[in-house]
């Protein structure tokens, strides 16, 4: 489970507007061998985060969520691999190759990364997205590994998050 007591960063999106902003901010700094690990509960906004994301990595095609398919892989300024493993066992999972995403040439996203923590690699980027009372979104963000603690660092000498901005 999410620590958001260790989380480095903490941002409040208003409303899907606040949602592209960050989401835009994260695909700018992407590079290819990104994960971006996202969890939160059903309905906290993982895939209209994560469709929003693939928007600023220029991806043309409708993003929806890989639940039944597990991997859907799209073509932007990076390639896009956008998972969804809600629907599977941990041995599944490590039957699926999943290093290939991971260190591969393009970005992975994947949603309900907690349920395959121990396959995801030392250095990720951790998303947790919970929806308050009035439809707004507050993402924990925790960078693990260098590259992703600079992104962190970056984020906030920017004057994005820890309750200083609301989008």
């Amino acid at each position: 489970m999410f620590d958001k007591a260790a989380a480095g960063l903490v941002f409040r999106a208003e409303n899907l507007e606040g949602t592209d902003s960050l989401a835009g901010r994260l695909a700018n700094l992407a590079v290819p061998g990104t994960v971006i690990a996202l969890d939160g509960d059903l309905g906290a906004g993982k895939t209209a985060f994560s469709q929003r994301f693939a928007k600023h990595l220029q991806v043309t095609d409708t993003v929806n969520s890989p639940t039944f398919t597990l991997i859907k892989e799209y073509a932007g300024r990076l390639p896009f691999y956008h998972m969804d493993v809600y629907r599977l066992s941990l041995e599944e999972a490590e039957e699926l190759g999943l290093d290939e995403y991971f260190f591969g040439t393009g970005v992975t996203l994947v949603e309900w990364a907690s349920l395959i923590q121990e396959l995801l690699p030392p250095e990720a980027l951790y998303i947790y997205i919970e929806t308050g009372m009035g439809g707004e979104r507050t993402f924990y963000l925790k960078g693990c590994g260098q590259p992703y603690e600079a992104w962190i660092d970056h984020l906030r000498e920017n004057g994005v998050g820890n309750n200083e901005q609301r989008a």
